[in-house]
């Protein structure tokens, strides 16, 4: 009898349990109905949180129509010229989106019959398709504010939102043109300001495999860029180089792929490779010939090819008489000769090969002069750091100092150039 007793007052107690769930999911909905978003709210998260009602779609969706009823309130008075609390306003928006969600996701689960009866979801989707465009507010509000993983947030949900099970017969609900790849790319940048790495990547592999739609804002290439350096961020220089060779292979012309590629084969020491892509890239920007002749001749020179080095750097200036790049180069090409014949010179004892070499080293320096000359001219003109003029300066007392002592007289210059750098 006991045992009868305890059973079915433990039945009541799980009853009773449940109706004060029910109720409260009941009463959350009249205080939404007389706009109580503070008690709804109250009462919505005690069914939420209850085993019986958590599973109600209809919990989740008062939930979303709370945040939607604040969001709309505000909106409203935004309209009407009277007076309106952006936070709120977004924050309610905030908070209607994944409750709803929730609700959506529940009712397509199956009844006992095996039957799926979501009866929400043509409300839902109804509120969502309407609420779309003020999610890009949101991410602007909050990026204002600099609370850029907010920002991030709302920018995400207005790109997620098209891709909705709920929307999948509804293509035609959504116009996806230039803003909407704009916003995309606005929700990778404020996720890569909030320094959430990981979430900017992911976002970014999503974009680069989502068909891309011409915009004012960025280039399809600025998203392989950007996940280059997200890997480069979080260190993993295998995915970063495997970036570099798929930009490289899909946009010939960009001035970011190839180039790093190179700087990557030369910080390996190798340098055939780096000359294979540098081809490359001088083929299909031959617009950029400063930077990317100058970088091949320095390899060649590296590798002891001199005269091809040479080559190198007069295309570039030709293109640019004032690539600082190469003018300085090719100045060093000449200096590092004329050295490299000196040091020879003093270890053979045949006067006449002596005479011979002399010359040569002579004639190597005097080349060095004027793209050396023209150089620091250039340097002190846009007042360049004082590290970058020294540097040149302490180049041309080397040449001038050299020449004086083979017999061309630099004297003037040599004083000049110590007194320039206060020796």
């Amino acid at each position: 009898m006991r045992k009868i007793l305890f059973l079915t007052l433990m039945a009541l107690l799980t009853t009773g349990s449940v109706f004060a769930q029910k109720s409260a999911l009941k009463d959350a909905k009249r205080a939404l109905g007389r706009d109580d978003l503070n008690e709804a709210r109250t009462l919505i998260k005690q069914a939420a949180e209850h085993n019986e009602t958590a599973t109600d779609p209809e919990t989740w969706k008062v939930w979303g129509d709370i945040g939607n009823k604040a969001f709309d309130t505000q909106r409203t008075n935004t309209m009407l010229g009277k007076a309106a609390n952006d936070k709120v306003m977004y924050d309610g928006l905030m908070e209607s989106y994944h409750p709803y969600l929730k609700a959506d996701s529940l009712g397509e689960l199956p009844d006992k019959k095996g039957k799926v009866k979501n009866k929400f979801r043509k409300d839902i989707a109804g509120v969502l398709r309407a609420n779309h465009p003020f999610y890009i507010n949101g991410g602007v509000f909050y990026n204002e504010q600099r609370d850029y993983k907010k920002a991030t947030d709302f920018f995400q949900i207005y790109w997620d939102i098209p891709t909705l099970p709920m929307f999948a017969e509804e293509k035609q609900s959504f116009v996806l043109d230039s803003t909407y790849q704009t916003i995309k790319y606005y929700a990778i940048i404020t996720a890569i300001q909030a320094e959430d790495h990981k979430r900017a990547l992911a976002m970014l592999e999503r974009a680069a495999k989502e068909p891309f739609i011409e915009n004012s804002a960025y280039k399809e290439s600025d998203i392989y860029e950007l996940m280059a350096s997200e890997y480069l961020q979080l260190g993993d220089s295998a995915k970063f180089i495997e970036v570099l060779h798929l930009g490289a292979e899909r946009f010939p012309s960009s001035n970011y792929f190839t180039p790093n590629l190179v700087n990557v084969f030369i910080r390996e020491g190798n340098t055939d490779e780096a000359l294979q892509y540098l081809d490359r890239a001088i083929q299909n920007n031959p617009e950029n010939a400063c930077d990317l002749n100058s970088v091949k001749g320095a390899l060649l020179a590296e590798k002891g090819d001199y005269d091809a080095a040479e080559v190198e750097y007069n295309k570039a200036l030709a293109q640019d008489p004032n690539c600082e790049r190469a003018l300085e180069a090719i100045a060093v090409n000449y200096i590092l000769q004329a050295q490299n014949l000196k040091e020879k010179t003093a270890m053979i004892s045949d006067r006449q090969q002596q005479m011979q070499n002399d010359k040569k080293t002579v004639e190597l320096y005097q080349k060095s002069l004027p793209s050396l000359e023209k150089f620091a001219e250039l340097l002190k003109g846009r007042k360049a750091p004082e590290n970058e003029i020294e540097s040149v300066l302490l180049k041309l007392r080397n040449v001038y100092y050299n020449l004086s002592s083979m017999g061309v007289d630099k004297s003037k210059e040599l004083e000049a150039v110590e007194k320039e750098l206060n020796l």
